[in-house]
């Protein structure tokens, strides 16, 4: 959506003050506390039902979740007031902070920043609050080395993140970034449709790792299955053990240079280990 497609949403929701929302949810130190969501009334049904209506039709949990953060930045350069630019970042504890959706290079570049000083409006809505409006880096104190090395570096003055809360994995933080070249570029409006886009984006991408898990769960039981079969062909057909059959599919799968699980589905559907190039006929 342009600038100018922007301005009517922004003032019919400037027209109207927005209410405020209690609600549930985990603070930094993981333990339960009142969250305050504003929520605005100025949207009418139509443009409601227009939102969620691309909402669903970008973000499906059919997708896997690559696709859907991927998604997430483009409609939150599309739907957010004063957004130039969307990225997607996922750390924890265990790992860290790495960019894995960018509309943009600029957004990698201004991201490896952050996670170089570890510190900034991205990495910071991941640790620390869970929104944060930077409306000038120039000038903000915040950040003062990062604004200095953000603004030199990649010419992006503002930035909005949004922390996207993901219970089933709580080991794991990810978060919606969005940048703009343009001072004080995120208003109100911005951050309120933002945080719908973050809340939203989060559920569907618990939903679509879930289905990714399942279908991960079950190829590695079909390539089990696959390979017992193949294992008990070999013993059968050689007099081996469970090892030396086991052995003698990866090496074939090494002097093939084929996925063992590929090795074991020949010998399931043929009965028989195809000849290596140094076996004798």
């Amino acid at each position: 959506m342009s600038e100018a497609e922007h301005r009517p949403l922004r003032r019919e929701l400037r027209s109207v003050s927005l209410a405020t929302r209690s609600f549930w949810c985990r603070n930094g130190a993981n333990s339960l506390a009142a969250c305050v969501l504003p929520v605005t009334t100025a949207l009418s049904l139509a443009e409601l039902s227009d939102l969620f209506d691309e909402l669903g039709d970008h973000l499906g949990p059919e997708d896997d979740p690559q696709t859907v953060l991927l998604n997430l930045t483009e409609l939150a350069v599309r739907r957010v007031p004063g957004v130039e630019y969307a990225g997607v970042t996922i750390g924890g504890e265990a790992r860290r902070f790495v960019t894995v959706a960018a509309t943009d290079e600029l957004v990698l570049r201004t991201d490896e920043i952050q996670y170089d000083l570890g510190t900034g409006p991205c990495v910071d809505a991941l640790i620390e609050a869970p929104t944060y409006n930077a409306g000038d880096l120039r000038t903000d104190p915040r950040w003062p080395e990062f604004g200095r090395r953000a603004v030199e570096s990649t010419g992006i003055v503002s930035m909005l993140s949004f922390r996207l809360y993901q219970e089933s994995h709580r080991d794991v933080i990810a978060g919606l970034n969005m940048y703009s070249h343009r001072p004080n570029a995120f208003d109100v409006t911005s951050e309120t449709i933002g945080l719908l886009l973050a809340t939203h984006g989060a559920a569907v991408a618990v939903r679509a790792q879930a289905e990714q898990r399942v279908k991960n769960l079950e190829i590695a039981l079909k390539t089990s299955r696959e390979i017992g079969i193949a294992m008990g062909i070999l013993m059968q057909a050689s007099k081996i053990t469970r090892d030396q059959a086991f052995d003698l599919l990866r090496i074939a799968s090494q002097h093939t240079h084929r996925k063992l699980a590929e090795i074991a589905a020949d010998v399931a559907d043929t009965g028989r280990l195809l000849q290596l190039p140094n076996q004798r006929a």
